[in-house]
């Protein structure tokens, strides 16, 4: 994953030639739409087991849970084209059908939101699925931070070297949370394409 996202100096390398020769069972799958992102970890989960879980880039707004007709229901602030879903429940917040925050990665029900680097990291589960946002898009081959499309408010105002570095870290945190296997999808057709030519 540090090749992949430009950590490391060596160049991305496709999984599949990475681990050739290895008994390596690790997968790394890329999804050319955000549902059949979800639809990938849900057949995952459902053929070998474990618990699944899709988290993102910090680029959709974070709205408090609303009352709905007497219910409280989390915000479904995360929309890529016609596919939508909430962020997990925010710290502090409580929704009936969610969890909390701190359970977001073991309760059954945190498959139904996305988590954040905050809520992810120093956590694992079994399948990992990673939305790319606009915040980390590949121009030309080269990946470039935008740091306009962050919607993190401690990010907005850092340098951009160090908004590079964070959102490159970002990244790789929630790439490694998943034990055996991760799926990526970029809203950005062109980052889609690059992710495509390193998965297995």
């Amino acid at each position: 994953m540090l090749r992949l996202l430009g950590l490391s100096d060596a160049p991305p390398i496709g999984w599949s030639d990475l681990v050739a020769g290895t008994r390596d069972e690790y997968v790394v799958h890329a999804a050319t739409t955000a549902p059949s992102l979800e639809e990938w970890l849900l057949d995952r989960a459902s053929m070998f087991g474990g618990s699944a879980r899709i988290s993102a880039g910090f680029c959709w707004d974070w709205n408090q849970p609303k009352k709905l007709d007497g219910k409280v229901e989390l915000a479904t602030d995360i929309r890529i084209n016609g596919w939508h879903r909430p962020w997990n429940t925010p710290s502090g917040a409580e929704a009936p059908d969610a969890p909390r925050t701190s359970l977001w990665a073991s309760d059954p029900r945190g498959f139904g939101q996305v988590g954040c680097v905050y809520t992810a990291q120093g956590l694992e589960y079994d399948w990992g699925g990673v939305l790319f946002g606009e915040d980390f898009v590949i121009r030309d081959g080269v990946w470039r931070a935008q740091q306009s499309a962050t919607k993190d408010p401690s990010l907005r105002s850092t340098s951009t070297p160090f908004f590079d570095r964070l959102v490159r870290n970002t990244y790789k945190v929630l790439l490694t949370r998943g034990m055996h296997g991760v799926g990526l999808h970029s809203v950005d057709h062109e980052t889609n394409e690059f992710l495509r030519r390193f998965a297995r």
